[in-house]
């Protein structure tokens, strides 16, 4: 998918206006799409938080930005994810997106223009995650934060977009659960998860829900 003004524009008009508001927007997807039967890992209210989804203008196509998180995070370690983490207090989803790629992979904010939010995803441990989704020129010269990051890659935004390459795969739980998830294979990267339930969430977004 080449980055013509047409595609931006496009993208831009099935996303939500950025909030200006701490508040996600209306309706969700989550890991309990998959898991009807799944009980929350907690209770209480949802951590609010929020990732930016870059989407780099390359001449021969958008790409999407990820990123490797550092074995040493005690939750989600070695996982793949899109720069972000929870609100602070008063922030809203976007400018806690851009902060968090800012001290993730040092993402000048200059360079990112805002498309608008995808739909919140719900995860099992109990954060509201609000995926902003922004347009970054190539060309950046980008650092890992090495106590957050181990790795920065891109992936080709059709691919991702093409419901042929999203696994439908499980895991067996120690208490002889089975939790289903989704799964994007790239290269050596397998995006799964959370991230991987985002990214099917912004497919539906763009292209109309898509058949289980």
């Amino acid at each position: 998918m080449k980055a013509s003004p047409e595609l931006r524009d496009w993208i831009a008009g099935k996303l939500d206006p950025v909030a200006a508001s701490g508040e996600p927007g209306a309706g969700q997807q989550s890991d309990f799409d998959l898991n009807p039967d799944m009980a929350p890992e907690r209770d209480g209210p949802l951590v609010q938080a929020a990732v930016l989804v870059p989407l780099i203008e390359r001449p021969e196509g958008l790409s999407v930005l990820l990123t490797r998180r550092a074995s040493s995070l005690r939750r989600h370690s070695g996982q793949v994810a899109f720069p972000g983490g929870r609100m602070d207090a008063g922030e809203s989803p976007w400018q806690a997106a851009l902060r968090e790629a800012e001290e993730e992979i040092a993402l000048d904010r200059r360079h990112v223009t805002l498309a608008g939010q995808s739909t919140p995803y719900r995860t099992g441990t109990g954060y509201l995650v609000t995926p902003v989704v922004g347009f970054v020129s190539p060309g950046l010269s980008l650092t890992a934060s090495p106590s957050e990051v181990a790795h920065i890659f891109e992936t080709p935004f059709g691919y991702l977009m093409d419901p042929a390459n999203h696994e439908r795969r499980h895991y067996d739980m120690p208490d002889g659960q089975r939790r289903h998830f989704y799964a994007m294979a790239w290269e050596d990267e397998l995006i799964w998860g959370a991230t991987a339930g985002m990214l099917r969430a912004l497919y539906d977004r763009l292209f109309g829900a898509s058949p289980a």
